[in-house]
C-alpha cells in the first residue's frame, strides 16, 4: 500500500494514541490505524511502534519482527531498539543474528549498538561472541567509546575474564562513574570483593564522586568482607548528601551492618525506612540469624508482610544453623502451603535437613519434586543428593546420583569417598580416591580426611600410614589436627594404643579434645583403665565440663569391674553437676520424623512400642539373646542392669519400626551417641529373626546389619 501524504505526523492523533498505549491489542489497533491512514511508512510512528514492543515488559518481539521486516531500510537506531528488545527477553543468539543480517545490509553500528546486544548475553554466548565482538568494537571506530567500553567491560565480568575487562578499564579514561561501576560490579560477581574495594579507593584518591549503583556495589563487598570500616565511609556520602539514598542503597547499608554484626545500627535504618521491600526484611532476617538470634530472626520473619523463596530460604538455613532441623522441615511445609516455589538453595537447604535427620523418604520426595518441577539441578543440589543419600544410609542410591552428575567437582568426589567410607566401604572409598585423582581432580584436607576414615573404619593400617605420607609429598597438603586424629583413631582401634599416644606427643600442633578423645576411646574397646585416665585428664584440662568423657571413663571402669573408682567419679559428676547426655533416637515413617529417648514414655504408641518390645525380647531370647550390662556404669543388681540396657532409645525405635512397617521394609534410625553393646547386638538378631535390614547411623559411623551381621565388624 502507498503511502498517503498527510497533516505532520507530530498533529496526528495515532502519535498521541501511542504516547497512551498500555498494552498489545490496543497497539496493534492502533497499528491498523496507522496502515488505513497512510502514516506507517513515517519513521518516527515505525519508531514508536518498534521502541513499544522492544522495550515494555509486554511487548511482542515476534510483533516487532514482523514490522521490522517491512522497513526497506531500517536506520541503525531501529536496528539498536531491536538488540534492545532481544536483550529484554533474553535472546541473545538472536540478538547476534540480527547484528550479522545488520553487517550484510552495509549498517554501520554506532555506539549503542553494542551495549544494547551486551546487555542481553549470557555467559556462553558471551565467550562464544565476546571476543570477536570487541574487534568489530575497534574495527568501526568505537576503540575509545565510554559506552562500549562499559559494555565490554560487563560483557567481559560476565564470562569469568576479568583480567580483560581490567584491560579495557585501565586504557579507559576513567572520568565516568559508570566504567567503575561496570569494573566494581564485575569483582563482586566473581567474587572478589577486596578487589572492588580497592577500585573505590582509587575512585575516592581521583576525586570521583560515586553514584548510587557505585554504593550498591561497594556495600555489597564490605558486607561479604564485613569491612565496617569502609562500610561506615561510604554510608558518609549519604548522610553528607552527595549522593541521593533509594531503596537500594538503605538494603545495602543493613545487609552491611547486619553481616558486620551492628544489628542495632541495621535495625535502627530498617526503623528509618519510609518504603521496605521484601529485600529490606530479609536482609534483618539473615542478619540476626547470622549473629545467633534465631528467635529475634523467627520474631522478623513473621511479620513480613509478603515473602519470596530467598526469605524463607534464609530462614530455614537459620534453623539448620542451630541443628533445629525438625523446624526447617515444618517451615518449609509451610513454604509449600504459601504457594512459594522454592529454588535451588532452598533445596539444598532441605535435603541437608534430611541428610541430619536420616528423613529418607522426604529426601525421595525432594528429589521428586526437583525432576517434577524443574528446579535447577547443578552441581550443588547433585552433592546435596549424595550427602543425604549417604547419610540415610542408602549407598546404591548415592552411586546412582554421581554416576548420573554431569559435572562433578572436587565436593563431589570428597561426599562420595566420606560417604563410603562412613558407611563401612572402605575398599570401594579408596577406589573412589583412585578415580578421583585419575580424572585429575585435585584432592584437599577434607578428602584425605575422609580417606583416612575409610581405612579406619576397615582397620587398614598400612595403608593409612602410606595415605597419610603421601598428604605432603604428593599433594603439598600438611596435615592439620583433623588429620592427626584420624591417624590416632585408625592405631587405636587396631591395639596399637603405644604408637597412637606417640602420634599424639609428636603432632606439630597442640592436641584438642577430638585427637585425645580418640585415644580414649581407643581406650575403652582394649579396657586400658590407665591410659584411659591420662587421656581424660588432658580432655578436661581442655573441655572441663565436657560430660560425654566422664560417661566414657564411667564405661571403662565398669567393664573393667574397678566399682570404687567409678563412685569415686560419679560422686565427682554430681558434686560439678555433669550430666550425662540422654541418648536419643530418630526414626521416619510416612514422612514424619519420630523422637525417642531412654525409657521414653511419651509417644502415642507408648503401649504398644513396649508391648512389642517385649515380644522383640523374647523372640530374640529364643535366637540366643542375652543382655550385655558390661557397659551399664550403675553397681546394681544384675536384673537392674538389664531393665537399664532393655528400654535404651535405639530398641524402641526398632519396635516402633516393625509395628509401622510392612515385611521386608528396612528400619533406618539415626542416634545422637555412639551404639552401646548390647543395642548393637539386638540389631544384629533383629535383622536375621524378623528378615528386616536395620540401619542405624550413631555419632561415628554406619551400622548396616543384615541378616545377623553388621557391616561394621564389630569394628566401632
Amino acid at each position: 500500500m502507498a503511502c498517503i501524504q498527510s497533516s505532520p505526523v507530530t498533529e496526528n492523533p495515532s502519535l498521541t494514541l501511542l504516547e497512551t498505549c498500555k498494552s498489545m491489542n490496543h497497539l496493534k489497533q492502533i497499528h491498523s490505524r496507522t496502515i488505513k491512514t497512510g502514516i506507517i511508512c513515517n519513521p518516527i510512528i515505525q519508531n514508536k511502534i518498534l521502541s513499544f514492543c522492544c522495550s515494555r515488559e509486554f511487548g511482542d518481539m515476534y510483533f516487532a519482527r514482523q514490522l521490522f521486516d517491512t522497513i526497506p531500510e531500517p536506520s541503525v537506531f531501529i536496528w539498536n531498539i531491536m538488540f534492545k528488545g532481544y536483550s529484554r527477553i533474553a535472546c541473545p543468539k538472536l540478538s547476534v543474528s540480527l547484528y550479522l543480517e545488520m553487517l550484510e545490509r552495509n549498517v554501520k553500528p554506532d555506539c549503542y549498538t553494542y551495549p544494547f546486544m551486551f546487555k542481553g548475553f549470557t555467559r556462553s554466548v558471551a565467550l562464544q561472541f565476546g571476543r570477536e565482538l570487541h574487534c568489530h568494537v575497534v574495527k568501526y571506530g568505537l576503540g575509545s567509546n565510554v559506552f562500549a567500553h562499559n559494555a565490554l567491560i560487563n560483557m567481559y565480568a560476565l564470562c569469568g575474564l576479568i583480567d580483560m575487562a581490567r584491560g579495557i578499564f585501565d586504557m579507559s579514561c576513567k572520568s565516568d562513574v559508570v566504567t567503575w561501576n561496570a569494573m566494581m560490579s564485575g569483582y563482586n560477581r566473581i567474587k572478589k570483593y577486596d578487589e572492588a574495594r580497592k577500585l573505590f579507593d582509587m575512585m575516592e584518591e581521583k576525586r570521583i564522586l560515586p553514584s548510587s549503583v557505585t554504593l550498591v556495589s561497594v556495600l555489597s563487598a564490605c558486607s561479604k568482607l564485613r569491612d565496617l570500616e569502609c562500610g561506615k565511609r561510604v554510608q558518609k556520602y549519604i548522610t553528607n548528601g552527595e549522593v541521593e539514598v533509594n531503596l537500594k542503597v538503605e538494603n545495602a547499608l543493613i545487609d552491611m551492618y547486619a553481616a558486620c554484626g551492628e544489628m542495632n545500627v541495621a535495625l535502627g535504618i530498617f526503623k528509618n525506612m519510609k518504603k521496605r521491600d521484601v529485600i529490606s526484611w530479609t536482609a534483618i532476617v539473615t542478619g540476626f540469624v547470622n549473629t545467633g538470634q534465631v528467635d529475634a530472626a523467627r520474631k522478623y520473619f513473621h511479620k513480613m508482610p509478603e515473602r519470596d523463596h530467598v526469605s524463607w530460604t534464609a530462614m530455614i538455613d537459620g534453623y539448620l544453623r542451630f541443628n533445629c532441623y525438625k523446624e526447617a522441615l515444618m517451615l518449609f511445609r509451610e513454604m509449600q502451603t504459601s504457594k512459594i516455589k522454592p529454588d535451588e538453595f532452598t533445596m539444598v537447604s532441605i535435603l541437608t535437613a534430611c541428610a541430619q535427620l536420616g528423613a529418607l523418604e522426604l529426601g525421595e520426595w525432594i528429589r521428586t519434586y526437583i525432576d517434577k518441577n524443574k528446579v535447577k539441578n547443578d552441581t550443588f543440589v547433585g552433592n546435596a543428593l549424595i550427602d543425604m543419600y549417604f547419610k540415610c544410609g542408602n549407598v546404591d542410591k548415592a552411586l546412582s546420583i554421581f554416576n548420573g552428575m554431569p559435572q562433578r567437582d572436587k565436593f563431589t568426589w570428597t561426599a562420595m569417598v566420606i560417604g563410603l567410607a562412613i558407611n563401612g566401604c572402605g575398599e570401594e572409598a579408596l577406589d573412589m580416591f583412585s578415580q578421583m585423582l585419575k580424572a585429575s581432580v585435585t584432592p584437599d584436607g577434607v578428602t584425605y580426611v575422609g580417606v583416612l576414615s575409610a581405612c579406619t573404619h576397615t582397620g587398614m593400617v598400612d595403608k593409612g600410614k602410606r595415605f597419610f605420607a603421601s598428604m605432603t609429598a604428593r599433594h603439598g597438603i600438611e596435615p592439620n589436627v583433623a588429620h592427626y586424629g584420624c591417624m590416632v583413631d585408625l592405631l587405636g582401634k587396631a591395639g596399637h594404643l603405644k604408637e597412637a599416644h606417640e602420634i599424639i606427643k609428636n603432632m606439630p600442633m597442640k592436641p584438642n579434645s577430638i585427637v585425645w578423645g580418640a585415644l580414649l576411646g581407643a581406650c575403652r574397646i582394649h579396657k586400658n583403665a590407665e591410659m584411659a585416665e591420662m587421656a581424660i585428664e588432658q580432655i578436661l584440662e581442655l573441655e572441663p565440663h565436657n560430660g560425654a568423657v566422664y560417661v566414657l571413663q564411667c564405661n571403662i571402669y565398669a567393664a573393667c569391674n574397678k566399682w570404687d573408682k567409678l563412685r569415686e567419679l560419679r560422686q565427682v559428676m554430681m558434686d560439678r553437676g555433669i550430666k550425662k547426655t540422654p541418648g536419643c533416637s530418630l526414626i521416619e515413617m510416612n514422612g514424619i520424623v519420630h523422637e525417642f529417648v531412654a525409657g521414653d514414655q511419651s509417644h502415642p504408641q507408648t503401649k504398644e512400642i513396649y508391648g512389642r518390645l517385649n515380644q522383640m525380647t523374647s523372640d530374640l531370647r529364643i535366637a540366643g539373646y542375652s543382655p550385655n550390662t558390661s557397659e551399664v556404669f550403675l553397681d546394681i543388681a544384675e536384673e537392674d542392669k538389664e531393665n537399664a540396657v532393655y528400654r535404651h532409645s535405639e530398641k524402641l525405635a526398632i519396635a516402633f519400626g516393625l509395628i509401622n512397617s510392612g515385611p521386608g521394609v528396612t528400619i533406618r534410625i539415626v542416634k545422637n551417641l555412639r551404639m552401646c553393646i548390647d543395642c548393637h547386638h539386638v540389631a544384629k538378631l533383629v535383622s536375621k529373626v524378623y528378615d528386616r535390614e536395620v540401619i542405624v547411623r550413631d555419632r561415628t559411623r554406619f551400622h548396616h546389619f543384615r541378616h545377623g551381621s553388621c557391616s561394621c565388624k564389630e569394628y566401632w
